[in-house]
Formats: C-alpha cells, sequence, structure tokens
C-alpha cells in the first residue's frame, strides 16, 4: 500500500547511508542494545521518538543513521510533500463481495498447503527472525513447526489472518476517492473507462 502511495506521491529525498555509518550503528546495537539506542534517539529526535515504533530496531537505527551522517534529525527530511509526478494517474480497483472473497482465500491457503509451503517454511525456518518473514502463512507455520499449534489450526488461522489483512487493504483504499471500482470480470466496462479517462484528459 505505501508502494501505491510512494508511485503517485512521490516519496522523502532522505540521503543513502554510507556503509561505514550502516557498520557503525549495527555494532552498536549488538553491543548496547535496543534499549539504550531509543535513548539516544529521543535526546536527537525526540519529534520521531514520540511516533516511531520502539520495538523496531530496524527504524530506529535507521534513523539514528540519518542523524549521525547529516547532523540533521530524521524529521526535517521526513516532509511527506506530494510532489508532481511526470506522468498521468488513472487509479482502478478491483474488488469482489465478502463472501466471493473470502472462498477464495480460503481456497487459495488449501493450494498453498498442497503446493509445499509447510516445506517451504521448514527451508527458512532458521531465519524466522527476520522481519521478510513476519508475514501471513510463514509465522502461522512456524508455531506449528515449534509443536505450539497443530496443522489444522495454523491453517485455519493462515486463512483468518489472511481475511483480516484484506479488509485492512480495503479500508486503507477506500479512503481513496480517485479510485474507480470494479468486478475483476467486468473487462469490457474497464476498458471503456480506460478509454474515457485517457480521451478526457
Amino acid at each position: 500500500m505505501m508502494y501505491v502511495d510512494a508511485i503517485c506521491k512521490g516519496i522523502d529525498d532522505i540521503p543513502t547511508v554510507d556503509a561505514e555509518t550502516r557498520r557503525l550503528m549495527l555494532h552498536r546495537y549488538e553491543t548496547e542494545g535496543l534499549e539504550r539506542l531509543c535513548a539516544e534517539l529521543k535526546l536527537l529526535d525526540p519529534e520521531y521518538y514520540k511516533i516511531v515504533d520502539l520495538k523496531n530496531p530496524k527504524r530506529v537505527v535507521h534513523a539514528l543513521e540519518i542523524c549521525y551522517m547529516t547532523g540533521k534529525p530524521y524529521t526535517s527530511f521526513r516532509t511527506q510533500q506530494i510532489k508532481k509526478r511526470p506522468f498521468r494517474i488513472i487509479k482502478i480497483g478491483l474488488t469482489r463481495n465478502r463472501e466471493e472473497l473470502y472462498d477464495r482465500i480460503n481456497r487459495r491457503v488449501d493450494q498453498m498447503i498442497a503446493d509445499g509451503l509447510v516445506e517451504e517454511a521448514r527451508q527458512v525456518y532458521p531465519y524466522r527472525a527476520l522481519n521478510a518473514l513476519n508475514t501471513v502463512g510463514y509465522k502461522e507455520i512456524f508455531k506449528y513447526i515449534d509443536g505450539e499449534w497443530t496443522l489444522p489450526f495454523a491453517v485455519e488461522k493462515i486463512k483468518q489472518n489472511s481475511r483480516i489483512y484484506s479488509r485492512k487493504q480495503m479500508t486503507w483504499f477506500k479512503r481513496d476517492e480517485e479510485i474507480r471500482w470494479f468486478h475483476p470480470d467486468q473487462e469490457t466496462e474497464i476498458f471503456e473507462y480506460l478509454a474515457s479517462a485517457t480521451n478526457n484528459h
């Protein structure tokens, strides 16, 4: 969802962290701990300290990297100004009624299990602490591998969490009044809308 905003509105011009600063801050995180770095962030950028997830080391460390590298607070770079885009934007959303969507989610999860999700999760299990693996599907199967849940229960939790995630996505997208919504089967209507929107610009 944030990637849509990045394309449509642009992103903040935050400097790229150099390798030396990155190594230094990683070493400090490993030796001093997250709590110490959070206290330091509170001093260097109290505004960002108030809104950042203080339990997320990646965000805390990155903010400190910018503070040290530039001598400025991280928030000074987070202007969140909408930038003029060098292209035309037409937004189309695809939606289904809830019963249809939930049925498709349930069948998709069953197919993922049949296609080897458990075996796939076992292969990446040693890296389960990585944020990239903290996703619906993997995290439930990890609990099964740990012996906390039975496989049928883990599968049902994947379905449940997928449905919750789909609702959150729709809530976020529904805030954008520029999106024109269609059912996926409305191909003719979608192409007609695209033609009309293009001709009107």
